[in-house]
Order: C-alpha cells, then sequence, then structure tokens
C-alpha cells in the first residue's frame, strides 16, 4: 500500500517551541551557574575566615587563655554564709536558686569541680523535697509528745516518736493493727509516692497523663517538678510573691533537717522525746546538753 504525500502542504510551525525551549534552558542554566557561584562564595569566605597558625617541628599549640568568670557581689550575704563561699562556688551559684547564698564548701553542686559526678539539679531538687518531709517529720515527732503532756490526748497515744511504731520493734502501742504492719503498709504506699515523684522529675508532666483512678488531671503538676502547685498548694499560696514563699520554704525546709537530726540524735543518747530534752535543758543548762548526753548514749537501742 502505497500513500501519496503532498510535499506543497503547509507544515506546522515549529519555531515558537524550539525557542521558548532554548529560553527555558538558558535560564535554567544561569540559574544553577548563579547557585554554584554563590556556593564557592561561601566556602571561600569560610576559608579567609580560619585562622592559619604555623608552628616549627615539634612545637606544642598554645594553651587556650582561661575565660574567667565573673564573681558573684557578696555584699548582701550573712557573715556565715560567705564562710562556706568561694570565687568559684559563686561563679555557678549565682543566685538564681531560692535561698542560694553561694555557700557550697564541698564543691558539690560544681559541674567543673570535685563535685560535678553528681548532677546540680537534681541536688537543688533533692533539697526542697527533703526540707518538706523534715518539716512534717519534726511536726509528727514533737506533736504527739507535747500533746500528750498538755493532756489534750490520751497518754497512752502521747507517746514519744520511736515508740509510735517508727521504728517496729520499739512500738508500744497498737493503733488499727501491730507496729509492724503500719510500718510496711507505710512503705508500700511511700514507695508508690516515690516513684511517681521520680518520674515526673524525669519526664515532667507525665503524671498528668497516666491514667490513675480519674486523678491524672488533679495530680498532673505544673511541669517544674519541685513545685507541682494544684492539689499541691490548695492554700494559693505564693500567688503574688512566689519568689519570697520559695525563699522562705528552702530556709525553714533546712532548719527543719537539722532539728530532725538533732531530735534523732538526742533520742539515741538519751531514750528521751525532744520536748523532754529541751524541758530539761532549759531547766538545767550546764547539765543537760550535747556534751553530758554522749556519756548517756544507749537510749533507744
Amino acid at each position: 500500500r502505497r500513500e501519496v504525500v503532498d510535499t506543497d502542504a503547509p507544515r506546522p510551525d515549529t519555531s515558537a517551541h524550539s525557542t521558548s525551549t532554548t529560553m527555558f534552558a538558558t535560564t535554567t542554566v544561569s540559574a544553577s551557574a548563579v547557585r554554584a557561584s554563590a556556593k564557592f562564595a561561601a566556602k571561600t569566605q569560610k576559608r579567609a575566615q580560619r585562622s592559619i597558625a604555623v608552628r616549627a617541628e615539634g612545637e606544642s599549640a598554645p594553651a587556650a587563655a582561661p575565660v574567667k568568670k565573673a564573681a558573684r557581689n557578696t555584699d548582701d550575704l550573712a557573715p556565715l554564709y560567705v564562710l562556706g563561699n568561694s570565687d568559684q562556688s559563686l561563679s555557678y551559684l549565682d543566685g538564681s536558686l531560692p535561698g542560694d547564698y553561694g555557700f557550697d564548701p564541698l564543691g558539690l553542686s560544681d559541674p567543673e569541680g570535685a563535685g560535678g559526678f553528681i548532677n546540680p539539679q537534681w541536688l537543688a531538687y533533692s533539697e526542697v523535697i527533703h526540707g518538706r518531709w523534715a518539716m512534717l517529720g519534726v511536726a509528727g515527732i514533737v506533736a504527739p509528745e507535747l500533746l500528750g503532756m498538755m493532756g489534750l490526748i490520751p497518754k497512752e497515744t502521747g507517746l514519744v516518736f520511736f515508740k509510735s511504731g517508727m521504728i517496729p520493734m520499739e512500738g508500744t502501742y497498737d493503733y488499727w493493727a501491730s507496729p509492724q504492719t503500719i510500718f510496711w503498709v507505710n512503705a508500700a504506699l511511700m514507695n508508690f509516692a516515690e516513684l511517681r515523684r521520680a518520674q515526673d522529675y524525669w519526664n515532667p508532666g507525665s503524671m498528668g497523663k497516666q491514667e490513675l483512678l480519674g486523678w491524672e488531671k488533679m495530680l498532673g503538676g505544673s511541669g517544674e517538678p519541685a513545685y507541682p502547685g494544684g492539689f499541691f498548694n490548695l492554700m494559693g499560696q505564693g500567688k503574688s510573691d512566689m519568689a519570697k514563699m520559695r525563699q522562705k520554704e528552702i530556709k525553714n525546709g533546712r532548719l527543719a533537717m537539722m532539728a530532725f537530726f538533732g531530735a534523732s540524735a538526742a533520742s539515741v543518747m538519751t531514750g528521751e522525746g525532744p520536748v523532754e530534752c529541751l524541758i530539761k535543758h532549759i531547766n538545767d543548762p550546764f547539765g543537760e546538753n550535747l556534751l553530758t548526753n554522749f556519756a548517756k548514749v544507749g537510749g533507744v537501742f
């Protein structure tokens, strides 16, 4: 089969298409050239900014100049705290933490010194938590003994703290169960509470997402582990002066930790509660004090 082609028929005009294709190719090449030129210029500028040092064979590089940290102003610090600080401690304890007076004689919070193996953020957090427990503990130690002496609670429940069941083998009174049972129930409940607190420290706000009998929102915290607020601040303290309240809390917490240690030590030495020890010291300061109590060691145990 043959086809007859009319060579005189008009053919389509491809000149416009060819021109457009050529212009597109030219534009693409030009843009690529511009980008390559810009990259080359950037690399050249970076090389120009590098400093080149020429040293003889065996010559070591000079040591970098140490960065001098600005020392904190200590004019407003009490003399007692100044005894435990230094230029180094004042360089990392800059006053941003509540109750921060630059007092760190052992360098435990120093991120660069001997105490750097301990997480400084954890130390600050744990101090707040220990202070709160100490305040509750001192109140729990003193209240039963004092109220029992005043006759406001039954005499059999007005016990010194180490006979109330805190030390199971020393417990002398059965409440709803034996001292041993109460001790282990408290240990289990505290383990649950402390694990949740630790999780909130490692993952702030995570406790508000973990299901717990519908209490997630109430116990969710604020995202700041040391100061969860909400349910844990029912009285809403510190709304207008939170920084001041935090400073008061840490000061009272430190005092309570020392008080708890003193009450425990006195009980081991004398076998008596803190209220009784205080009364005896007031009545006879020279005959009843820390030095004379060393001769009475053996109290509780």
